[in-house]
C-alpha cells in the first residue's frame, strides 16, 4: 500500500549530528538570550545569504512585525493580499493600513506598474512578498521606493538561499524578512530573521525583541520577547552545513514536474526567472478548468482520495479573511483573487521520490477530459 504524501516535510540533520550540536549547551547552561549558538547563526546566516547583518527571531512573524516597528512607519502600506496570513496581520497589528496592490499573473508577486497609482501622502512603506521562490521586481521597487522617499520591507519567507544578479536576495531594500518555520527551505523548527544594512535599525530591533531593555537600567522601547533559543539556533546551524544539498535533492524533484506537466494545455507553471537561483521552494500550477477540464478543487480531492495532500496556497486572500470582513473590496485585486482560486502547490520537500513524483502527475493528468490535449 502506497503511504501518505505530505504536502511538504521537514529537512533536518541526523540525530547524531543535531546531539553533538547542543552538547556543549548542557555545559554553558545557556539556553537563551544571545546566546554563543545564536550569534554563531547570525554570522553564518549573514555570510550564506550575502547581507551585511542579520537578527534571529523566535518566529518569522514577529520578526515582520518587529522590523515595521522599528522603522516607526505610519499611515499607510502598499503590499499584496496573495501571501499568508502573518504579512497583513502584522502590518494591521503595527497600527498601519494595509493597501493592496494586484499582482503580476504569470509570477505572483506585487504588479509593480499599479504601485504608484496606490501611492498617496499617507503612505510610508511597501510591503512585497516573494513568492513561491520567485522573487520580486527589486530594481522597478527600488526607483519608487526612492522617488516617494518610502521604505521598502520584504516579505521574504519563501526565498530562503536565492540570488539575483549575484546578490543575495535579502540584501534589496531597507530590510528583509525570512521564516525559518519547520516548513521551510531552511528551518530552526521555528524561527525567522530580518536582514538589513543599517546599524541603528539592527539595535532597534534588538532592543524591541529584549522587552525593548537598553541596558540593566534603562527600557525606552516598548519591547516584546522575541528572541531565538539556543536550541533553534543549534538546529539553523546544523542545518545550514546541509542546505545546500537539501536545495540540490528539491531541484531534483522540481525538474522531474515540469518533465509531466510543462506544455500541458491548463496548466500553468511558475516562470523560471532570469539571473535568478532558486531554492526550489513550493511547485504551484495554476489550472483553468476550461483548457484541462478540471478545477483546482477537483484535482486537489483526486489526489486526496489517493492520500496524496496538496495545498490552496493562498487560499484565501487575505483581503477576504473574515477578521476583516467589510474593510477591504478583493474585487480591486481581481488577478490575486483569480490565481488564489486555480493555484494549487503540489507536494515538494528534498526526501520526495521521483517515483511518487510521477504517481502525483500521473494522478493529475488522468483528469483531463476526452477531446482536451
Amino acid at each position: 500500500m502506497d503511504q501518505k504524501i505530505l504536502v511538504t516535510r521537514s529537512s533536518m540533520p541526523s540525530f547524531e549530528e543535531y546531539v553533538m550540536e547542543i552538547k556543549d549547551i548542557w555545559d554553558s547552561g545557556w539556553l537563551t538570550n544571545m546566546g554563543v549558538k545564536h550569534k554563531e547563526l547570525e554570522k553564518n546566516l549573514s555570510k550564506y545569504l550575502g547581507v551585511e547583518n542579520t537578527s534571529l527571531f523566535s518566529n518569522g512573524h514577529l520578526a515582520l512585525e518587529i522590523a515595521i516597528q522599528a522603522m516607526d512607519l505610519s499611515g499607510e502600506v502598499i503590499t499584496t493580499p496573495f501571501t499568508f496570513a502573518s504579512t497583513t496581520h502584522a502590518i494591521i497589528r503595527s497600527g498601519l493600513k494595509p493597501v493592496f496592490c494586484d499582482i503580476d499573473p504569470q509570477d505572483y508577486t506585487i504588479d509593480v506598474k499599479k504601485i504608484e497609482s496606490l501611492v498617496t501622502e499617507r503612505t510610508s512603506a511597501i510591503i512585497p512578498v516573494h513568492v513561491y521562490g520567485n522573487i520580486c521586481d527589486v530594481e522597478e521597487i527600488d526607483r519608487i521606493a526612492k522617488k516617494y522617499d518610502l521604505k521598502v520591507i520584504y516579505d521574504a519567507a519563501h526565498t530562503f538561499g536565492v540570488k539575483y544578479k549575484g546578490s543575495g536576495i535579502g540584501s534589496f531594500g531597507d530590510a528583509s524578512m525570512f521564516s525559518f518555520h519547520a516548513t521551510k527551505v531552511f528551518n530552526t523548527i521555528e524561527g525567522g530573521a530580518v536582514c538589513f544594512s543599517n546599524p541603528d535599525l539592527g539595535e532597534k530591533m534588538n532592543r524591541l525583541k529584549n522587552f525593548g531593555i537598553k541596558n540593566e537600567v534603562e527600557i525606552n522601547e516598548v519591547g516584546t520577547n522575541a528572541k531565538m533559543n539556543e536550541f533553534q539556533a543549534a538546529m539553523g546551524l546544523c542545518n545550514l552545513r546541509n542546505v545546500n544539498n537539501e536545495i540540490a535533492k528539491r531541484k531534483t524533484v522540481v525538474e522531474r514536474y515540469r518533465k509531466h506537466l510543462d506544455d500541458i494545455n491548463g496548466i500553468q507553471l511558475s516562470p523560471i526567472q532570469k539571473d535568478v537561483i532558486s531554492n526550489y521552494a513550493y511547485f504551484p500550477i495554476i489550472i483553468d478548468k476550461n483548457l484541462f477540464g478540471a478545477n483546482r478543487d477537483e484535482i486537489s480531492d483526486e489526489l486526496k482520495n489517493h492520500d496524496i495532500f496538496s495545498r490552496k496556497y493562498f487560499y484565501p486572500l487575505t483581503n477576504t479573511f473574515d477578521c476583516f470582513h467589510g474593510q477591504f473590496d478583493p474585487k480591486q485585486t481581481p488577478i490575486a483573487l483569480s490565481i488564489s482560486e486555480t493555484a494549487l502547490t503540489l507536494p515538494l520537500y528534498a526526501d520526495l521520490s521521483l517515483s511518487d513524483v510521477d504517481r502525483v502527475c500521473d494522478i493529475i493528468l488522468s483528469m483531463r477530459k476526452s477531446g482536451i490535449s
